[in-house]
């Protein structure tokens, strides 16, 4: 196992048909892979364009299965071609359910397995709520050729509970896919939804990269600010507001668990005294009746 492990986020207009919103993502990872990348990050939902900003019973038809996946087939064919992870976000039907999720492949095209992601947003702009129901399968690490690596799609990131149970999970990567941008009062979410995700890297020591995308799409407008952040928070690659590419970073491992171990935020937890975090109001716990 690879030591040394290069990420890329993919940033990218996402407006188009499924045909052309595939094609773009895989002329990006091959670009990404042609400039040394070994884990390759596209941006949430890219097959089409965000479509839950509005409640219409005919976009359930965009909806596909994990199992038989074009999509998922296509990009697990790309990634063993060019030997690099590439995690897969889409919309999955499960039966009678619908879950926003992601395909986990290798780098020998290998489907790792499945993530549904577990916290689903419900506001103007993004009623994932009529869509999704709330992941089923936990937070997953999947262990790769370069290191082990969680995933959390878009509204996760901004929970510090998602981000540091994938790392007590063993992850050694955090990525994070998203759809994020304008608001429909005007507030621009950018900042904080970049020091959300960079305190994540800074309180569990861990490199955290972030894959958005870009574009007007109705009346909302994808901001992009892809990034890239070590485990420091500091930010090692960045793309800018509108600009279509990829942004890489070159991360050491060994170095990563050594600077983890050296602040000992993990020596120097306290689980015993975190209960409140497992109740929703923070105090009542639902005990058994007998």
């Amino acid at each position: 196992m690879s030591q040394e492990v290069t990420v890329a986020a993919i940033q990218c207009p996402l407006g188009g048909s499924r045909e052309d919103n595939v094609a773009r993502i895989t002329a990006h990872v091959r670009e990404a892979a042609g400039r040394g990348a070994n884990v390759i990050l596209p941006p949430e939902l890219f097959e089409g364009p965000y479509f839950c900003r509005e409640e219409k019973e005919l976009f359930f038809e965009w909806a596909r299965p994990f199992e038989g996946n074009e999509t998922i087939a296509h990009f697990a064919t790309l990634a063993k071609e060019l030997k690099v992870v590439l995690p897969i976000s889409f919309f999955e039907k499960a039966g009678p359910a619908y879950y926003n999720s992601l395909a986990m492949i290798d780098e020998t095209g290998r489907v790792l397995g499945l993530y549904r992601k577990s916290h689903i947003p419900d506001g103007p702009g993004y009623e994932e709520k009529y869509y999704f129901r709330p992941g089923d399968t936990g937070f997953r690490v999947w262990k790769t050729g370069f290191g082990a690596i969680g995933v959390g799609i878009c509204w996760d990131q901004w929970y510090p509970e998602c981000a540091r149970a994938m790392v007590l999970g063993g992850a050694e990567i955090l990525l994070y896919p998203t759809a994020i941008g304008a608001e429909p009062n005007g507030v621009d979410t950018k900042d904080p939804w970049q020091r959300a995700m960079i305190g994540h890297a800074v309180s569990n020591a861990t490199p955290v990269i972030a894959a958005n995308r870009i574009g007007l799409e109705s009346w909302q407008d994808f901001y992009g600010c892809s990034f890239c952040a070590d485990m420091r928070g500091d930010k090692l690659a960045e793309l800018q507001r509108g600009e279509e590419g990829v942004c890489l970073a070159t991360y050491d491992r060994q170095k990563i668990h050594e600077y983890r171990a050296s602040w000992g935020f993990f020596r120097d937890r306290r689980p015993e005294l975190y209960g409140a975090l497992t109740t929703a109001d923070g105090q009542h716990v639902v005990r058994d009746a007998r």
